[in-house]
């Protein structure tokens, strides 16, 4: 027996002799065998929780290719060994999400319950397609989609699923659009003259993805110019009123709440009045709102109005993986009736999928667009049992209030400049180096100024196009970063503006 702090032995036999593989298996089913493993999390952790140390790598893809090139494996390690090797040869150059300085992508340093979680997922691999493969969680899905459904402002008729995120999410949603719109399209098609998506110009790429993947086309797409980076409300009217005069159908109304470059917010009750007054007649135009950054606002009695008719949406993309700050994946599609998601998709699979006997069909894979789907929903689940939706609630209040508090630090400097004031918890701003007025000049030195200063150990920060120009924008996704860190953010980049200019 292997006692606690001991490591398992080396299952490996000597020479060439045969290997049996489920001696292998059963050396890692121990807590003691997982330890080395377990040390790299809680190692991570700790480190990062220091703000200590290079924040990403500096070393090329090249160069940790070549450090990587090697024949396949033949032959067992110890896992001990297969930690050593995972440390040395990878984690010296990730991303370190958890350090305070990274305030990049949309990508969440992650809640400490919900990765440990993560680990009993894996190990139990339910399959959330089928009821009889997953028959706790099954359940306990429909049970947190509840919780949902219930933030939006919806009654018992609403319903929805996990997905991988809110491109699946926004895609499933549109389906079940078209196939409203398009009673037939599962055995006909989309036909010669489709239907069109309206959304705004700061609209998330997985509107135009599933124009392209639904066959509808990208030119079946009808963007509508921003006002303060959101959807223009009289410009979106006079769309839909030169759509309607020219005899076009519209399938989907997407607005967007929380949009990836600004994190700004649609009026969704001028949205939503806007679907009612140009109903067709299917009823009002279908309204998608896209939350899957703000749906966090939900949480939160500070932040909701933000959301502000939300509740007037037909389908709404989620990630809980974004400002809920837990592990990839976990988003969600919400729907207001939830016999909507019985129209986005169409197939038949007796070998799956079988008549439910139950007052309720269970069945996801039926709704859902992946078969294979891990069961993310118990970090969900454990992430509410264990910090509580007010203290998510106030985790989502300070990423947010860190981005105001950027804001208010650059609105006096001299070079670096605001470009709006944050709805959520991301923030462009731009460098007007000094004596450059080329346009084109100042977004190669923009550019040359992130890349320095991400290289440089001190930070990771992210650029985007914003009216033309190139900008840098701040995404805070950590709990742990605060307003010295933001500090040390401007007086970072002071630094490196000043070596870009030498």
């Amino acid at each position: 027996m292997i006692t606690p702090g001991e490591r398992s032995p080396d299952p490996r036999s000597l020479g060439d002799a045969p290997v049996d593989p489920l001696s292998l298996l059963e050396a890692d089913t121990t807590l003691a065998a997982a330890q080395p493993l377990l040390e790299l999390v809680e190692r991570y952790f700790a480190e990062t929780g220091t703000g200590e140390g290079p924040v990403s790598t500096w070393h090329s893809a090249e160069a940790i290719a070549d450090r990587l090139a090697a024949d396949m494996p033949r032959h067992a390690r110890p896992l001990a060994e297969v930690a050593r090797r995972l440390s040395s040869l990878l984690l010296v150059d990730v991303n370190r999400l958890a350090h305070p300085m990274y305030i990049g992508h949309q990508v969440s340093a992650p809640l400490p319950a919900a990765v440990w979680t993560d680990a009993l997922i894996s190990a139990l691999n339910q399959s959330q397609a089928v009821r009889e493969m997953s028959p706790a969680f099954t359940p306990l899905e429909y049970q947190v989609i509840e919780w949902m459904t219930d933030l939006v402002g919806w009654d018992g008729r609403a319903g929805g699923t996990m997905t991988s995120g809110g491109t699946e999410a926004t895609q499933t949603a549109l389906l079940a659009a078209r196939a409203r719109a398009i009673p037939d399209v599962w055995a006909r098609g989309v036909g010669t003259n489709p239907p069109v998506l309206v959304c705004g110009e700061h609209a998330h790429y997985a509107v135009t993805r599933a124009a392209g993947v639904m066959g509808l086309g990208q030119s079946h797409v009808v963007v509508v110019p921003s006002e303060s980076q959101r959807m223009s409300i009289p410009a979106m009217r006079e769309r839909l009123q030169s759509l309607r005069d020219a005899g076009k159908s519209v399938m989907a109304v997407v607005a967007t709440a929380g949009c990836t470059a600004t994190g700004a917010f649609d009026d969704l009750e001028a949205v939503a009045d806007a679907c009612d007054e140009f109903a067709d007649t299917n009823g009002p135009l279908w309204l998608h709102v896209d939350a899957a950054h703000g749906g966090g606002a939900m949480l939160s009695a500070r932040e909701r109005p933000r959301v502000r008719g939300i509740h007037r949406a037909r389908s709404v993309a989620w990630d809980p993986h974004k400002t809920l700050l837990l592990p990839l994946a976990a988003g969600m599609l919400l729907m207001r009736e939830e016999h909507d998601l019985e129209r986005a998709y169409a197939q038949s699979a007796p070998y799956l999928f079988t008549p439910s006997q139950d007052a309720r069909a269970w069945d996801m894979g039926p709704r859902s667009f992946q078969c294979s789907r891990r069961a993310d929903v118990l970090k969900v689940w454990v992430a509410f049992e264990r910090y509580g939706a007010d203290a998510l609630a106030a985790v989502y209040e300070k990423l947010c209030d860190m981005a105001r508090y950027l804001h208010e630090r650059l609105s006096q400097h001299e070079e670096f400049t605001p470009l709006h004031v944050p709805e959520s918890n991301i923030l462009c701003f731009s460098w007007q180096p000094p004596g450059i007025t080329d346009a084109t000049e100042r977004d190669t030195l923009t550019n040359a100024l992130r890349e320095r200063y991400n290289r440089s150990g001190r930070g990771w920060i992210t650029a985007t196009t914003l009216d033309g120009r190139r900008v840098l924008r701040i995404t805070v996704m950590n709990a742990r970063t605060g307003r010295e860190h933001l500090d040390a953010l401007v007086a970072g980049l002071e630094s490196e503006a000043k070596r870009v200019m030498s």
